[in-house]
């Protein structure tokens, strides 16, 4: 058997079969990533640049994109680069670095999206409290949390991860170097580290789902409420909206992490790994800001302005 250390690495097998369906899906993913990019790009810089946009929602907004950008631009750019090269290879290094931020990007954005459903659940609940409940000191503490958390609960798992002897075929079968694949070719019993990730993912996945998904509850109740039909049917719109976004990201990541690994099958772990590291980043910055008046009101005052300094 081959001992895998720093000097060897792996090799992914990738996403696409060679053939033209498999091109096909190839291009679709590229153009996918192309608008996940522009539109997450679009709205840190909009968010930075409009005055009227800096309020600790869209703040939390800002860091959703920054996270979604570097989550896809982590994942995508060298499963690009291998289907077309053909070199299917990954440094043990760089797939370190990529499976560390990966966990990093991937809790720290399941407690922002956590963080944005409670600022929407105090503004429409307690909108007289909101700049007491959700100040700017309170809206850095939760950034910061987010990014902290979801940095130590990767950095344990990858050290964990990158220190246990892998002894059998150097080949994940996945499109990326996530853990749960990286474990099939660990020499070794991981029982301790599989209960590990349950837990982490309990924790920073399944606890905050509940949450977002009591605020909405809330939120729900209370649009109930309102007087106004037009009122309600656009609040029911964007509430089921953004919880089926939500859903996209937090269903399939803990349906992957929650499930023993004799219940898994690589080419299902791949397809689910789909939804939350390339289709919800694409359509968060859709959801969460292409459909607010508000953002779109501020892309049109930055056009007006950068239009009227070209003349």
């Amino acid at each position: 058997m081959e001992n895998i250390n720093q000097t060897s690495g792996f090799f992914l097998l990738g996403l696409f079969p060679p053939s033209r369906i498999g091109l096909c899906f190839f291009i679709l993913i590229v153009l996918i990533f192309l608008m996940a990019v522009f539109g997450n790009l679009s709205m840190i810089i909009l968010i930075f640049v409009d005055t009227h946009l800096h309020t600790p929602m869209y703040f939390l907004l800002s860091q959703l994109s920054l996270m979604d950008l570097s989550y896809i631009s982590n994942i995508v750019p060298k499963m690009a680069s291998n289907y077309l090269s053909g070199n299917k290879s990954i440094s043990f290094i760089r797939c370190g670095v990529q499976s560390f931020f990966f966990i990093a990007l991937a809790g720290a954005e399941g407690l922002i999206l956590a963080s944005m459903a409670y600022d929407r659940y105090v503004a429409i609940c307690f909108p007289l409290h909101y700049p007491i409940r959700i100040s700017k000191k309170v809206c850095m503490l939760m950034i910061t949390g987010s990014w902290i958390m979801g940095s130590v609960n990767s950095c344990a798992h990858t050290v964990y991860a990158f220190n246990i002897p892998y002894c059998r075929s150097r080949t994940i079968n996945h499109f990326f170097c996530e853990v749960p694949a990286m474990l099939t070719l660990a020499c070794m019993d991981t029982w301790v580290y599989e209960y590990t990730v349950f837990v982490s993912t309990t924790l920073l996945i399944v606890i905050p789902f509940i949450g977002i998904a009591c605020s909405y509850g809330r939120v729900l109740l209370a649009i109930f409420h309102m007087q106004s039909t037009e009122g309600k049917k656009k609040a029911y719109s964007t509430c089921s909206t953004h919880l089926t976004v939500v859903t996209f990201y937090y269903a399939p990541f803990a349906y992957t992490y929650l499930r023993p690994r004799s219940l898994r099958t690589p080419t299902e772990d791949k397809a689910l790994a789909v939804f939350y590291t390339i289709l919800t980043p694409m359509l968060n910055p859709i959801v969460y800001s292409l459909r607010n008046k508000e953002v779109m009101g501020a892309l049109r005052r930055v056009i007006l302005k950068f239009c009227s300094i070209e003349m």
